[in-house]
């Protein structure tokens, strides 16, 4: 299908998978309750830090950087693996490989159009964290806010792509979930999901500089709460697109893969 055709049924696309999202509202919301894992950590940390700051974290940083964390991880979280698990071993798979429309632009309209439903959410969110942390801790930069607009896009980006990567395990391998239990235990502590990174040992800080999980999460969250120069926030925002880049190629390969294993044997 051209670019051109698939632009034209983007909308229709986008429409449908906001219906999808209406009708199937008690499990949005089920999934959007399994994103508040950030909540428990704000209980914890600023536990630790009432009786004082805790490596120059007070209850109050604690607080901004975990309303943050909610916030970032509802406007950008994906449930694309399971949705291509269940249609690899249901046979629906083969059904949407006779459409005219390219899979992961399909997917990815019916995740976008969740979007909005994330924002009732995350709008909340977003005004008690300015209520309780105060201004002072998040930028005074307008630049930066605007900057906060393709991070959190390329945020959603990347985690679309390697969860679309991860799903298209299921072409070769049964037990392809047990490949996300493992990439979400990773993404919690490299990602800043369970712990600011900036807390996590001087060699574990290396580490994330060199993996995706970073770009996922903790980089709109420090955009957001001014942790960089604005050249350096660019620079993180450039860094995640590149990432978003690379794994949408790699999400493509493991994908074609599957497809021509996937039709061999007759799915």
């Amino acid at each position: 299908m051209s670019a051109r055709m698939t632009l034209r049924a983007l909308p229709a696309l986008l429409r449908v998978g906001m219906a999808e999202a209406l009708a199937y509202r008690a499990e949005f919301v089920i999934w959007m309750l399994t994103t508040t894992l950030p909540l428990v950590m704000l209980g914890l940390w600023t536990s630790v830090a009432a009786e004082g700051p805790f490596r120059n974290y007070s209850s109050a940083d604690f607080i901004a950087y975990y309303l943050a964390a909610l916030i970032v991880r509802n406007l950008t979280g994906s449930w694309v693996v399971w949705q291509i698990n269940d249609e690899i071993r249901r046979g629906v798979m083969s059904m949407r490989l006779l459409r005219p429309i390219h899979p992961f632009v399909a997917y990815a309209a019916t995740h976008l159009s969740a979007i909005p439903l994330r924002g009732v959410v995350a709008l909340p969110v977003t005004l008690i964290l300015l209520a309780t942390a105060g201004r002072g801790a998040v930028t005074h930069d307008p630049a930066q806010w605007l900057l906060l607009v393709p991070s959190l896009a390329a945020a959603w980006a990347l985690t679309f792509t390697m969860l679309l990567a991860i799903g298209c395990l299921a072409f070769f391998i049964d037990k392809s979930m047990a490949v996300m239990d493992v990439y979400f235990g990773v993404f919690a502590v490299l990602s800043g999901y369970l712990i600011p990174l900036d807390l996590l040992p001087g060699w574990a800080q290396a580490v994330t500089a060199w993996t995706p999980f970073r770009f996922m999460l903790s980089a709109p969250i420090e955009i957001l709460l001014g942790r960089h120069s604005l050249a350096d926030a660019v620079g993180l925002v450039t860094v995640q697109w590149a990432w978003s880049a690379l794994m949408f190629a790699i999400a493509m390969w493991v994908w074609r893969a599957g497809i021509r294993r996937f039709e061999a044997v007759g799915g």
